[in-house]
C-alpha cells in the first residue's frame, strides 16, 4: 500500500474513532492485524470466559488462534454439535468478553450487524461484560444506507457462500432485493429458509460506557 493511500485510510479511521467514542465506545487503531491481536490480548485476562461470533476477521487477525492457546476458558463453537449449539449461544451471554467483528461501521459512529441465528447481535446488545469488535478499514462506510448496501452486496453473499446456504445471494453474488431496485429497504431480501439476513442491530449511543470496545485495523479483514 502506498503512503498516499495509507494517509487516506488513517484519516478515515481517526474520523470513525472519534464518532464511536462520542457514542461511549472505547476505540483503538491498529496499523496491522498483528497489532490488533496484541491490543485484544491486553483487553482480557487469563482465565476469562470468552465467547465469540463466527467471523472471518477474527480468524484472519489471529484472534481465534491465541484464544485457543489454553490461557482462557474459550467457548469454542467448533466443540459443540448441532444438538448442543444452543448451549454455546446461551453460554456466551455469561462470558467475561465476547469477540466479534461488524458487518459495517459508519463514520457517524454506529455499528451495523445482521444475523441469521441472531446469537451474535444478541450478545453485542446484552449479556457479556465486555464486547470486543475487530474490524478492518474495509468495513467503514459513510452512513446506515451504505451499511445496508454493503451487507447486500458484499457481506451476505460472501458469508452465504462460506456457510453453503441455499440463497439467491450465494448463487448470484448479490442480494435478491438489489436485482429489483437499486436502493431497497434495509430488510428486503430473499424468501429462502436458509436466509442469513433475519435480524438487524444498530449500535449507536451506549448507556454502558466502554462496554463495547472497537479495534479498527488499517488492513482489509473479512467480508
Amino acid at each position: 500500500m502506498d503512503k498516499n493511500t495509507e494517509k487516506i485510510i488513517a484519516l478515515r479511521l481517526e474520523r470513525t474513532k472519534a464518532a464511536l467514542e462520542k457514542n461511549n465506545m472505547k476505540v483503538f487503531i491498529a496499523k496491522t492485524k498483528e497489532e490488533a491481536a496484541e491490543i485484544a490480548k491486553g483487553l482480557i485476562n487469563k482465565g476469562d470466559v470468552i465467547g465469540s461470533g463466527g467471523s472471518m476477521s477474527l480468524e484472519q487477525a489471529g484472534i481465534m488462534e491465541f484464544l485457543r492457546c489454553g490461557d482462557y476458558k474459550l467457548l469454542d463453537r467448533k466443540n459443540f454439535t448441532p444438538e448442543t449449539l444452543r448451549d454455546f449461544f446461551i453460554g456466551c451471554f455469561n462470558a467475561d468478553a465476547y469477540f466479534t467483528s461488524a458487518n459495517a461501521i459508519t463514520e457517524n459512529g454506529e455499528l451495523y450487524n445482521v444475523d441469521g441465528n441472531s446469537n451474535r447481535i444478541a450478545a453485542i446488545a446484552y449479556g457479556p461484560k465486555s464486547v470486543i469488535v475487530i474490524a478492518g478499514y474495509n468495513k467503514i462506510v459513510k452512513n446506515l444506507e451504505d451499511a445496508a448496501k454493503r451487507v447486500k452486496e458484499i457481506a451476505a453473499p460472501a458469508n452465504a457462500v462460506r456457510l453453503d446456504c441455499n440463497t439467491y445471494c450465494a448463487k448470484n453474488g448479490e442480494c435478491a432485493a438489489l436485482a429489483k431496485e437499486s436502493c431497497p429497504e434495509m430488510t428486503a431480501g430473499c424468501g429462502s429458509d436458509d436466509r442469513i439476513c433475519c435480524n438487524y442491530l444498530i449500535s449507536a449511543k451506549q448507556r454502558h460506557k466502554d462496554r463495547i470496545k472497537v479495534i479498527l485495523v488499517a488492513e482489509s479483514l473479512g467480508y
